[in-house]
């Protein structure tokens, strides 16, 4: 396949890369908001990896995050529908949940997390990833397009995971919000690129992380503490993760291979 890749030189794009060995890879020069540079990446392609993004609500002033997220991701996927690619894939993200960066304490209706989930949204780059995944799924119906929304946790190379891990062993309330969950890049990459390949259709928005938190203690324990009353529709054993990864594994065949850090 012939894969334009658009935030290439980023963390997850730079895994990607690699991941697509075996595809002829072509990646955006220019900036993913200008519809003429996306237009140009786009000849005679397959399809398109969009990771471009500000990844925090922290990097820059709030209008900024959401109007540079939105618009990259209508830019990128309008074009490719217009040039007549059949397939996308975009990275969403767990904070679309709202809770990574809230400022109030919004509880959860029930664990594990899945995309029914109720969003309690209060930034600007959560609120870019619910835009992101309304915008994929007017784009299937606009172009015909299979659009998969990726909902990613924290990512990062087994250094980073290692940190994040240490730093999360001294204050485990500071992974709350995230359910302490993880994946490492590489096995991102290959969710992406499975999600090219896979029997998809429409707009599917998919939970993928790690199947284990990166705690040392049993999730039902960091449960009862930091998400005291939230009820388990299923039991958690050991270090399992609260976030429904059923639909990962059914629709993209995929589970996450990279040992935990």
């Amino acid at each position: 396949m012939r894969v334009l890749v658009t935030g290439a030189a980023g963390r997850l794009g730079s895994a990607v890369l690699e991941a697509l060995e075996g595809h002829e890879v072509r990646t955006l020069v220019g900036d993913a908001r200008d519809p003429a540079a996306v237009r140009k990446a786009l000849h005679q392609v397959d399809a398109v990896i969009h990771t471009a993004a500000l990844a925090s609500p922290e990097v820059a002033a709030p209008e900024v995050v959401f109007a540079t997220n939105t618009q990259a991701t209508f830019v990128v996927l309008n074009e490719a529908g217009q040039a007549g690619v059949r397939r996308a894939v975009v990275a969403s993200s767990l904070s679309i949940t709202g809770l990574p960066f809230a400022r109030s304490r919004p509880q959860l209706p029930y664990l594990p997390l899945d995309t029914g989930t109720p969003l309690q949204i209060e930034d600007p780059y959560a609120l870019s990833k619910q835009v992101d995944e309304a915008t994929a799924a007017m784009m299937h119906r606009r172009h015909g397009m299979t659009v998969a929304a990726l909902r990613f946790p924290f990512l990062g190379d087994p250094a980073r995971l290692a940190a994040r891990a240490a730093m999360l062993a001294e204050n485990p309330a500071a992974g709350a919000a995230d359910l302490w969950s993880y994946l490492d890049l590489r096995d991102a990459a290959r969710a992406c690129v499975l999600a090219l390949t896979a029997p998809l259709s429409g707009a599917p928005v998919i939970y993928v992380a790690a199947p284990d938190t990166l705690m040392t203690a049993p999730t039902e324990d960091l449960l009862a503490e930091h998400h005291p009353g939230v009820p388990c529709r299923t039991a958690l054993p050991g270090r399992t993760v609260a976030i429904d990864l059923e639909p990962a594994r059914r629709l993209l065949g995929f589970t996450a291979e990279e040992p935990r850090p």
